[in-house]
């Protein structure tokens, strides 16, 4: 416990965008077959006056195989100094990175090396079964009070998914956090507004849904996730459903206003049905309410079937496949990852209901294979997938993994593995940093960035 609160910790989305840069990145890096290869967090410098600016410089070999790292988080962050925290003085120190498919979550301290952190704790995916019945442990946010963890199902890989909590000084599981879920069956994103007591989740799908790849036979029934779900954070009960329709397929990430005198925020929605588009949707509330209306459509794009996967060989299009979105602190700037297209898009989101589209660059694409600006006669696979924005909003990082057996569907001659950076100008121009572009060994993909000290998606906070 520290005496002071850490200093990485901000009570204001305005005092965080003045945080000095990220020198390192926290990159996860999984076995690209799952065969027997373990896979790795690395730490990557992003230091650009480092001599090993854009390369690895550390991390640490998991002990076990077939873990899928995916997404993970901090221990603590500014939602610490919230009024009603009950462990101020916490200290951002931690990652909690779980393991997709094995249900496993490493405790990796960063301390007192960054760039070489290491494992302290394990905790086994029985403990998770035991005490909250849970499985795929997959988002993590630090709250207030403790450490969240959303999962998509239970020990026999169905439903209902949910969310757990795991103490922010022992990290043991204390058990699951619905009181009452309502209707509530899949599970995927959560996100709060902690000063209103609310807390938002998203659906994607069971296990058995997934692991084995997209069932295009499902996805054409609507059987994937189509609605949000309102709770009520304090009582910890399920308070209202909002179902964007079948036709629309794979509610995924959520993004709240960072301001937290506000009440909306931006999910996106992988795939519509009817016309293979993505799009974004804008919770808020109305009346006392919750209401949800869509407010970004992204089109699909003609294609040759030659250049299409058998999945989408019969469409003779490519979805835009939008599989993360990230705000920027200031509540400004909509990242948009079209992982299908090959397209990261940049909204204008001052006017929540009026979005402007302001920016787009290319990279990747099913079709398009794009390169980057460092390798100009290199065609890449895979798109923009996890993206990261850095808290002052000057810095884009993206990775081009979405997940092992889905990756093979839409990338069948392999994804390879790179993540690279965009430079956003004062004026909002973004272009690609060409001294940053990094590719991990053949025998890892990458997905999920965290940045040193936090980034636009990690914190929390209490003050406007």
């Amino acid at each position: 416990m520290q005496l002071k609160p850490d200093p990485t910790f901000y009570a204001s989305p305005k005092d965080a965008m003045k945080a000095p840069p990220e020198a390192l990145a926290y990159v996860a890096l999984l076995s690209a077959t799952g065969n027997g290869v373990p896979d790795r967090l690395a730490v990557v410098d992003t230091d650009p006056s480092s001599p090993r600016y854009a390369t690895e410089v550390g991390g640490v070999d998991l002990p076990n195989t077939g873990d899928e790292l995916h997404h993970f988080g901090w221990n603590a962050c500014s939602a610490a100094l919230c009024p009603f925290a009950p462990h101020p003085h916490v200290e951002r120190r931690y990652l909690i990175v779980p393991g997709l498919r094995s249900s496993r979550i490493y405790v990796i301290d960063t301390k007192p090396n960054p760039a070489q952190p290491r494992i302290t704790k394990i905790i086994e995916p029985e403990e998770i079964i035991a005490k909250a019945g849970y499985t795929r442990p997959h988002t993590v946010h630090c709250g207030p009070d403790a450490i969240y963890v959303s999962a998509l199902g239970n020990a026999e890989g169905d439903g209902p998914g949910g969310i757990f909590k795991l103490d922010c000084d022992t990290f043991d599981v204390i058990g699951p956090w619905e009181v009452d879920r309502g209707p509530q069956y899949l599970a995927y994103d959560f996100w709060w507004h902690l000063t209103h007591d609310a807390l938002i989740s998203s659906e994607w799908g069971t296990p058995k849904m997934l692991e084995n790849g997209l069932n295009a036979e499902m996805l054409l029934a609507g059987k994937y996730g189509h609605q949000l779900h309102f709770w009520d954070l304090r009582t910890r009960k399920h308070k209202q459903s909002i179902d964007l329709g079948p036709e629309q397929q794979m509610v995924l990430e959520l993004r709240p206003s960072h301001d937290p005198a506000n009440t909306y925020g931006f999910a996106g929605v992988v795939v519509s049905l009817k016309d293979l588009s993505s799009s974004i949707w804008l919770w808020h509330r109305k009346n006392g309410e919750w209401a949800a209306q869509k407010v970004i459509e992204i089109p699909a794009e003609p294609a040759d079937p030659a250049q299409l996967p058998d999945l989408l060989k019969g469409f003779s299009a490519v979805p835009p496949l939008l599989s993360d979105i990230d705000l920027s602190v200031d509540d400004r700037y909509l990242y948009a990852s079209c992982w299908g297209t090959g397209e990261m898009r940049q909204y204008d989101v001052s006017d929540p209901f009026h979005p402007e589209l302001v920016g787009s660059v290319h990279i990747g694409g099913i079709a398009r294979r794009a390169p980057h600006p460092a390798k100009p006669d290199k065609a890449l696979a895979g798109g923009p997938q996890m993206v990261e924005v850095s808290r002052d909003g000057k810095r884009v990082y993206f990775t081009n993994s979405l997940y092992r057996a889905w990756d093979d569907q839409f990338y069948p001659d392999g994804v390879k593995s790179w993540m690279v950076k965009l430079d956003v100008a004062g004026d909002g121009v973004m272009s690609f940093d060409k001294k940053f572009y990094f590719e991990s060994a053949d025998a890892h993909r990458v997905h999920q960035v965290r940045l040193a000290g936090g980034d636009a998606s990690s914190d929390s906070y209490c003050y406007s």
